[in-house]
């Protein structure tokens, strides 16, 4: 499709702004918590309440945008998230203490609602903007590039703009957002009808997910739970870190974010690397799901024994190598394993998952810090065994996939009687 390359780039930078508009706020939390004179968990809501907001809409937009147009969805949605991001400006230089806090609540509310219609709407838009099976793995390549990429870059970032000004990275989001939607006015076309999914109405869509979890729900629920349990472990380890490294270990500014940033940049190596092994083989993707899940379980566990920094962010930076091992494969098993045009459904339903998983993971792991080193990761570590648990027993692809062989359209599954992911499309 003429002029794709440059749709896929304004639709890259998407992702990349929302992941630093809401990690970068990690490594600066302790931060606000002292300016507005908070208490962490309350701190920790300004990224729950992100997730949060985002849950519930998640699958709203997937329907907007099935039934009006992605673009349509995308744009309005870009300018909540920089509305959002302008409020929270807004309240850090208008007021102060809790007063600044709620209004800061309410603009990452909003920013929630923008970060719903934006980031999720782009792995269906790009299915849209090509034909071919492989031009539309390699664009969806660049999404997770440029998604793993802000994971890496926001504590740095993050970190820094703090050190100039503790609100700054909110002043960042906005102007990030705007960016974003000049990009997506003039690079990206709003495909022709025709080549979009049939629309459905309101009834017909709650019918079709009703139905797909009834016939597929023991394996989609597992996906689900775990992809949910990664973004927990991930974003709980982040917000710890952040806590620890300034109160106990006086550790500010880029220092601090280049710690923060150790285990997510082996997380993102990971996902890299386990990306371009699995192909299309599902067994595999079982398995080193798993093996991914028993890593992430066993590093947690060790390091409840010791409270050393060293220590801590070695065995945390390899439960990041876990994390990025897993998350390729339960992507790629959602996508192998529903029909195309079902696959924004479930999508945006795996999404919605993984945001409880951000939403939950400051919060709790806020509250598991006044019980005890030996809790929290502890509890964390029995998190991960259930994910594990969930991966050997509930994903159960065929042996007869484990090759990998077959036509790029194969999820044409007999409802009720086979598992989804052994049955083959003829």
């Amino acid at each position: 499709m003429k002029g794709s390359k440059g749709a896929l780039i304004a639709l890259s930078s998407i992702p990349l702004i929302m992941t630093l508009g809401n990690s970068m706020l990690l490594p600066i939390l302790p931060q606000i918590s002292k300016e507005l004179r908070i208490s962490a968990f309350q701190v920790s809501m300004i990224i729950t309440v992100y997730g949060l907001i985002a849950i519930v809409m998640i699958p709203i937009a997937g329907y907007l945008s099935d039934r009006f147009g992605r673009k349509i969805v995308i744009l309005p949605s870009l300018l909540l998230a920089a509305l959002g991001g302008a409020g929270c400006v807004a309240a850090a230089w208008f007021f102060t203490g809790i007063t600044a806090y709620w209004i800061i609540l309410a603009g990452r509310l909003v920013q929630g609602i923008g970060a719903a219609g934006a980031f999720p709407i782009v792995l269906p838009f790009v299915g849209d903007l090509f034909k071919d099976e492989k031009e539309v793995s390699k664009g969806l390549g660049l999404i997770e590039t440029s998604n793993t990429f802000g994971k890496v870059l926001s504590p740095i970032l993050g970190a820094y703009l703090g050190a100039l000004l503790w609100y700054a990275p909110f002043i960042a989001i906005p102007v990030l957002c705007l960016i974003s939607f000049l990009l997506v006015i003039f690079l990206v076309k709003q495909p022709k009808t025709g080549e979009q999914a049939v629309k459905t109405s309101l009834k017909q869509f709650l019918t079709g997910i009703r139905e797909i979890l009834h016939e597929r729900g023991r394996w989609l629920y597992a996906i689900f739970a775990i992809g949910g349990i990664c973004m927990f472990a991930t974003f709980g380890v982040l917000f710890y870190l952040s806590e620890i490294l300034e109160s106990k270990y006086n550790l500010h500014g880029a220092y601090k974010g280049f710690v923060l940033a150790i285990p997510l940049a082996l997380l993102c190596l990971a996902s890299y690397g386990s990306g371009k092994i699995i192909g299309k083989n599902k067994q595999l993707m079982k398995w080193l799901g798993f093996g991914g899940m028993a890593l992430l379980t066993a590093s947690t566990l060790v390091t409840g024994f010791n409270e050393n920094i060293y220590y801590m962010v070695g065995f945390l930076s390899v439960s990041g190598i876990g994390i990025g091992v897993v998350l390729p494969c339960m992507d790629a098993l959602i996508t192998e394993g529903i029909e195309k045009e079902n696959r924004g459904t479930i999508t945006s339903l795996y999404s919605s998952m993984r945001f409880i998983g951000v939403a939950l993971g400051p919060p709790v792991v806020s509250l598991l810090m006044n019980r005890g080193h030996w809790t929290l990761f502890g509890t964390m570590a029995g998190v991960g065994a259930v994910g594990g648990l969930l991966s050997f027993f509930a994903v159960t692809p065929s042996k007869e996939d484990s090759e990998g062989e077959g036509q790029p359209e194969r999820s044409q599954y007999k409802p009720k009687k086979a598992n989804p992911l052994r049955q083959r499309a003829r």
